[in-house]
């Protein structure tokens, strides 16, 4: 059964990697339209609940449902036809190949020609600097231009959630201002945004919601404006201050 208002809702997830366990009895909703920016220290969970919304790795229990389906089995790449995109760390761009043929491998699930090729100009446009590089080799292009590239990829086909996990990693802050404003691009096209990152205030500053997580466990949810110093104090401790810079 659908929810209305939600394009996201986990239901009491667990996941385990063997016998150890990674998430315990988490939930979050996600409503459409909105960025949700989810929060911890390392090692809290992160990674694996978006690789789990995903269909990256299984669920020992719970459920997911993405834009009113039950997609808590359904394979990772039927998931991303269905529109949810999942970015990981790391930037999921296919270095050996010119940045026209990273769009182009990415348009292909838009349809036919027309569609395709729309899809690849739809992803320039956004980003500008792209289309001063389409041949040029993925691997050769700055951090920077390589987070556009990524995320151009997973905007060509108009995803109805992106997840985007520590977008800002490793880049120098005049980018990572960039890649702010991207985020706030994305949703202002209607799009749904789970961000996973490391500056903590940063990501508060566009987030609608926040959710904590701290050893597996949801810590704290509420309004990303809720999100005091107190609250953040209590589940980030040290890595707020550290991630706060910049």
């Amino acid at each position: 059964m659908s929810t209305p208002g939600l394009v996201l809702r986990a239901d009491s997830l667990d996941v385990r990697y063997g016998a150890s366990q990674a998430l315990f009895d988490v939930s979050v909703d996600l409503p459409t339209g909105q960025i949700l920016a989810l929060l911890g220290p390392n090692g809290a969970g992160k990674s694996t609940f978006a690789r789990a919304l995903s269909g990256l790795v299984p669920l020992t229990s719970g459920s997911i449902e993405f834009d009113g389906q039950d997609i808590s089995k359904m394979p990772a790449y039927r998931r991303q036809n269905a529109g949810l995109t999942y970015i990981p760390e790391g930037r999921g761009i296919f270095p050996g190949l010119s940045v026209i043929d990273n769009l182009r491998m990415a348009a292909r699930r838009a349809g036919g020609r027309a569609e395709r090729e729309a899809a690849v100009a739809r992803a320039i446009e956004l980003f500008p600097i792209l289309g001063s590089r389409t041949h040029q080799r993925a691997g050769s292009l700055s951090g920077g231009e390589q987070q556009m590239l990524s995320l151009g990829r997973a905007l060509a086909v108009k995803p109805k959630l992106l997840i985007a996990d520590e977008m800002s990693l490793g880049l120098a802050p005049i980018v990572v201002d960039a890649v702010f404003q991207s985020m706030e691009q994305v949703r202002d096209a209607g799009i749904s945004v789970l961000l996973i990152e490391q500056f903590v205030h940063r990501a508060l500053g566009i987030a609608n919601q926040c959710v904590i997580l701290s050893r597996g466990r949801v810590g704290w949810s509420g309004p990303a404006a809720d999100a005091v110093s107190e609250v953040l104090d209590r589940y980030l401790g040290e890595a707020k201050s550290t991630a706060s810079n910049g």
